[in-house]
């Protein structure tokens, strides 16, 4: 835990409190840190501020204003009255000591500074740099908003409460890192979110102690989760605020982090990661389809390639019906060896796509799949069974909605294919068997990761495996333990 220091009173004299922050803020040194001192009523007045955070414009009114003092007022008036009175904005703080000041200052904010004066005023003219709302890429849709979070927590919280103008939504804010001091909001309705989860994570995000959290959102998670080598993700991460207000509503806390468009949903299980706002945008027929359709995508993008492996080496498994199945040239090298060398190869054109930038990444998709693939067909490096199953696999990973459950998949396949081929029919169901005991005793705050179906829940489940008419949807999932249960009320 941090040592508690005994915080650094400001001074009636400004001289001195223009001493401390010379040294605390290199004052002289950082081009960015702004300083404008002027003269009110035989006073003297000075603001601290950084340039690339505050709105000039709103500076520049202030100093206006507090300039025409010296035309309006005798110098019999309290400067502390003046400035509590004369600066035009509808937010302002006071403090007495060093450490608030210095914090909200490098958080942008105007701090005002006056001669005989043991507090200073804090003005709230943040105009951070960044892009506008638009449509995540990630999680895009045929219809719906096409607003997005974005790097700015302040916009962040206002998207959040434009869909949930409610008096019980709580946004608490607090500074996370000793040096990047971000800041970190916690979203949640008071009524309905479970109060001991709350106060779990409020406790851990108290208990971190870096330096900063220039990751942002992902250095907060593994504080949170605590999550160790396994790969499957123990958070739900948004960039749509209709997403992140459906789960508000549900009873689950929003984690926002400044810097960082992608909003932390807790707690979360393995179903919340294959669920897409495109199905709650078509009926609720449509919806269902849409969803068996991903389903079936996400379980061949686990189980398809060792499945086929294990159906290549014991094809006396395979009914006469589907003799068809496995390849008719094994080609030049091992059949297990090129489905993992096809199958790491698309990750490299994943890679590359990230990497490549935009204007140039359809070419080299075009240049892997047709001449690369083709090629190593040709040559016999790879059978042709195998880049259709390899394929396959791929768009399934693809269409999975979480990115970090897509990436869990691939790896849990690989090990799958190498168990299967060394163990065969007992190495392809020991692997299965092992996969579903790990995901059954994964924990994320205390919450079962295979609910509704370990624990099982019937009513749950349903809703899961069918996307339920919002009007008969009258419940919240009773594995966030919501005080309130009901959602129509």
């Amino acid at each position: 835990m941090r040592k508690n220091k005994k915080p650094k009173l400001i001074h009636h004299q400004i001289e001195e409190n223009e001493a401390f922050l010379k040294t605390k803020l290199g004052l002289d040194v950082s081009f960015d840190i702004g300083f404008r001192e002027l003269t009110i009523l035989k006073k003297k007045i000075q603001l601290y501020y950084v340039t690339g955070l505050v709105d000039s414009e709103f500076v520049i009114e202030i100093i206006k204003k507090l300039v025409s003092v010296n035309d309006e007022e005798n110098s019999d008036t309290s400067i502390y009255e003046i400035l509590d009175n004369r600066v035009v904005h509808q937010q302002v703080e006071k403090t007495d000591t060093f450490d608030n000041a210095v914090n909200k200052l490098l958080s942008g904010l105007l701090v005002i500074f006056a001669d005989g004066e043991t507090e200073c005023f804090i003005v709230d003219v943040r105009s951070y740099p960044g892009r506008t709302p638009q449509e995540p890429d990630t999680e895009k849709v045929v219809r719906g908003s096409r607003d997005g979070y974005t790097e700015n927590i302040i916009e962040n919280t206002a998207l959040t409460r434009r869909r949930i103008r409610d008096e019980r939504l709580r946004n608490e804010i607090m500074q996370i890192g000793e040096r990047s001091k971000t800041d970190v909001c916690i979203s949640y309705l008071q009524d309905v979110a479970d109060d001991g989860l709350i106060a779990i994570i409020k406790d851990e995000l108290n208990q971190i102690e870096v330096d900063g959290i220039s990751m942002a959102d992902k250095t907060v998670e593994e504080y949170l989760v605590h999550q160790g080598f396994n790969p499957y993700p123990l958070v739900r991460y948004t960039e749509r605020p209709d997403v992140a207000s459906t789960h508000l509503l549900e009873g689950h806390v929003l984690i926002m982090v400044d810097t960082s468009p992608s909003m932390i949903i807790m707690p979360t299980t393995f179903f919340h990661h294959v669920q897409h706002a495109e199905e709650y945008r078509e009926s609720p027929a449509v919806g269902t389809f849409v969803r068996w359709v991903r389903f079936i995508g996400i379980m061949a993008s686990i189980f398809l390639l060792p499945l086929w492996l294990l159906l290549v080496i014991e094809p006396q498994l395979l009914p006469q019906q589907l003799q068809f199945i496995g390849p008719n040239e094994t080609g030049n090298i091992p059949i297990v060896v090129q489905l993992l060398l096809a199958d790491i190869g698309i990750e490299f054109l994943r890679m590359a796509a990230i990497h490549t930038p935009t204007p140039l990444s359809t070419a080299m998709g075009l240049i892997a799949a047709v001449l690369i693939g083709e090629i190593a067909i040709k040559v016999g490096l790879f059978s042709a069974e195998v880049i259709l199953y390899v394929a396959i696999s791929a768009i399934g990973s693809f269409a999975t909605p979480s990115y970090e459950l897509s990436v869990a998949n691939k790896m849990i396949r690989i090990l799958l294919v190498i168990i299967t081929f060394f163990f065969h029919v007992p190495g392809f169901m020991i692997g299965m068997t092992c996969l579903l005991l790990i995901l059954a005793n994964i924990r994320s705050l205390q919450t079962p990761y295979l609910w509704p179906f370990l624990p099982f829940n019937g009513k749950a489940l349903s809703q899961i495996l069918f996307r339920v008419s919002v009007p008969l949807s009258k419940t919240r999932p009773s594995i966030v333990h919501p005080k309130n249960n009901r959602k129509q009320v």
